[in-house]
C-alpha cells in the first residue's frame, strides 16, 4: 500500500531545528528559512558512509579479540588478558553470571551489531521490500543497545583508576582496549550515518534520495480544491416518432357524359 509522503506532497524536514516547510528541486541547494541549515529529503551519501564505516568496524573488531585488553604488573610477574581470557577466568572461579554479562556485552552485542548492520545496508542498497516494519525493529534494537557495548572498557577505566598501588601491582589498559574502543564508537556512527527511511522508500516507488523515482516534480506545496458537484449524465431523448401517414385513397369516379 502506497501513502502519502511528505516527499511527494513536496515538503521537507529540517534536520537541526524540525521545521517542515516546501522545497522545489533547483541547482542551488535550498536552506531552512528558520535556522539556515541545508535541507536533505534523506541523508546524504547515507549508505555510501555507512559502509565504511561498518567495514572499519568489523576489521578492527579482530585485533579487539585477539590482543590485551589489560596489562597488569605485580610481584609475580606480568600478565595480559584479553576478552576471552577474562570470561574464561570468570566462568572458571565460579563467577558464572559475571562471565555471562561480559560475554553478551562484549562478544555477543558487537558482532549482532555488525550482522544487522550489514543486513540493514545490503537491503536498503538492493532496495528490497522484505519485511520492513521487522528491519525498522532491528533498527531501532540496534540503536538502543548500542552504548552497552562499552562495558568492557567503563571495567577497565575503572580498574586502572582504582588499582594504582604502584608497590604491589600496576594495571594499564592494553592496545586491544584500544580496538574494543573503536569498534563501539564506529558502529554507533554507522547505526547514525544510515537512514531508516531508506527502508520504506521501495514500498512508495520513491528513489535512493527520496525523491519519486519517476522523475516527476512533487508540486510545491498541496493545494485543495473545492469539490465540484458531480454534473448529472446527460440521458438521451427519445426521438419523437413521426405520425403515421394514412394512404391516400384514390379519388373517386367522376361520371361521364351520355353520348
Amino acid at each position: 500500500m502506497k501513502y502519502l509522503t511528505a516527499t511527494a506532497a513536496g515538503l521537507v524536514s529540517c534536520r537541526a531545528c524540525g521545521r517542515v516547510q516546501p522545497v522545489v528541486r533547483s541547482i542551488v541547494q535550498p536552506h531552512c528559512v528558520r535556522c539556515g541549515a541545508a535541507l536533505h529529503h534523506r541523508k546524504p551519501d547515507s549508505l555510501a558512509r555507512t559502509w565504511a564505516l561498518l567495514i572499519s568496524a568489523a576489521l578492527l573488531y579482530i585485533p579487539a579479540n585477539l590482543l590485551p585488553v589489560m596489562h597488569t604488573t605485580s610481584l609475580f610477574g606480568d600478565e595480559d588478558d584479553t576478552i576471552m581470557s577474562g570470561v574464561v577466568f570468570f566462568w572458571t572461579s565460579g563467577d558464572w553470571p559475571l562471565a555471562i554479562i561480559v560475554f553478551i556485552a562484549s562478544i555477543l552485542v558487537p558482532m549482532l551489531k555488525l550482522t544487522v548492520l550489514a543486513l540493514l545496508v545490503i537491503t536498503a542498497h538492493r532496495r528490497s521490500t522484505w519485511r520492513p516494519h521487522e528491519r525498522t525493529g532491528l533498527f531501532r534494537l540496534i540503536e538502543f543497545i548500542g552504548r552497552w557495548s562499552m562495558l568492557d572498557v567503563f571495567v577497565i577505566t575503572l580498574t586502572v583508576a582504582l588499582v594504582r598501588f604502584q608497590s604491589l601491582a600496576v594495571i594499564t589498559a592494553g592496545p586491544g582496549a584500544i580496538a574494543f574502543g573503536s569498534v563501539v564508537i564506529l558502529t554507533m556512527l554507522a547505526s547514525l550515518q544510515f537512514d531508516p527511511r531508506l527502508i520504506w522508500d521501495p514500498l512508495n516507488g520513491n528513489g535512493a534520495d527520496g525523491r519519486n523515482a519517476s522523475g516527476a516534480q512533487p508540486p510545491a506545496q498541496s493545494q485543495q480544491q473545492p469539490h465540484s458537484k458531480p454534473q448529472p449524465e446527460e440521458q438521451p431523448q427519445p426521438q419523437s416518432q413521426s405520425p403515421q401517414q394514412t394512404p391516400q385513397q384514390p379519388p373517386p369516379p367522376q361520371d361521364r357524359p351520355h353520348e
